[in-house]
């Protein structure tokens, strides 16, 4: 399976990435410069069963920020290229509950063509690691924009935030996987999934 390529240079950051949805061996290998940020996106991606490989170049070293929403952004749009050429002929729904040790957080996707992300993990912590924690739900809503998808993700107990967020990921990575299951059609009482143009 040929991996879907995609390039997105701003004057802060160059991304350059391979994407293969659906991979008989998941694999992902992401190389960002912020460790925690490499960590979550290698591990949503094997969950949701992508051959990802990615790589983010500072242009203009700025902060995490934008580290973390390009990413995304670039991301949701190779997600959106490859919904595009099935016709949005998937699943279209995915969601699950993840524990890790004392956390439980859930997340729910909807390809639906209508943006949006309501990340609720009630992150007290500044960072982990190098990544500020107000970019965990940004990069969520950068994802979610750039793919069209509708994504919401709740912390239901948890103590270490660390866990939490690890939790939110894997939960992420497995609701994609579902929602990204090819089927033979829409799956809409509408008939049709209604991109903006």
């Amino acid at each position: 399976m040929e991996p879907l390529k995609l390039v997105r240079e701003t004057r802060e950051t160059r991304v350059e990435l391979e994407l293969v949805v659906g991979a008989e061996e998941p694999w992902a290998k992401v190389e960002t410069g912020i460790g925690f940020l490499n960590h979550m996106v290698e591990t949503m991606a094997y969950y949701a069963g992508w051959r990802l490989e990615a790589r983010v170049v500072e242009n203009r070293r700025v902060d995490d920020h934008h580290v973390a929403e390009d990413l995304a952004l670039a991301l949701g749009a190779a997600l959106r290229r490859w919904l595009e050429a099935r016709g949005w002929r998937v699943a279209r729904y995915g969601w699950a509950v993840v524990p890790m040790d004392e956390a439980l957080v859930l997340a729910a996707v909807d390809f639906s063509g209508r943006p949006g992300a309501w990340v609720e993990l009630e992150l007290q912590r500044e960072s982990i690691g190098e990544l500020s924690t107000e970019n965990v739900p940004h990069f969520v809503w950068s994802l979610a924009s750039s793919a069209l998808a509708t994504i919401h993700m709740r912390r239901l107990t948890g103590v270490n935030e660390h866990h939490v967020v690890e939790a939110g990921f894997k939960a992420l990575g497995m609701a994609l996987r579902q929602a990204l299951t090819p089927r033979r059609g829409v799956i809409s009482t509408k008939g049709a999934i209604a991109p903006e143009a």
